[in-house]
C-alpha cells in the first residue's frame, strides 16, 4: 500500500517536471517582443514562467489522470 503511494507520488513528480520542461521548450519558440513593453521585461519573463508551471501542471494531470482511469477499469468486469 505504502509503496504503491511512493510510486504513484514519484510518477507525479516525474511527470510535472517532464511536462513543465516541455512546455517551457514550446513557450520558448514564441516570439513575445512585440507584445512586451521596455520597461515591463521582468514582469513579462514571471508571466511566462507562471504560464508554463500552468499548462504543463494541467497536461501533466491529464495524463495521470488517464493512467488512473485506465489502472480502475479492470474493477468494471
Amino acid at each position: 500500500m505504502l509503496q504503491t503511494l511512493a510510486q504513484d507520488a514519484l510518477l507525479s513528480i516525474f511527470s510535472h517536471i517532464l511536462f513543465i520542461i516541455i512546455t517551457w521548450r514550446a513557450i520558448q519558440s514564441v516570439n513575445f517582443d512585440a507584445l512586451i513593453h521596455k520597461s515591463r521585461v521582468f514582469e513579462a519573463r514571471v508571466l511566462i514562467i507562471l504560464v508554463t508551471i500552468v499548462i504543463g501542471t494541467t497536461v501533466s494531470k491529464f495524463f495521470l489522470e488517464l493512467i488512473q482511469w485506465g489502472q480502475q477499469l479492470i474493477y468494471l468486469f
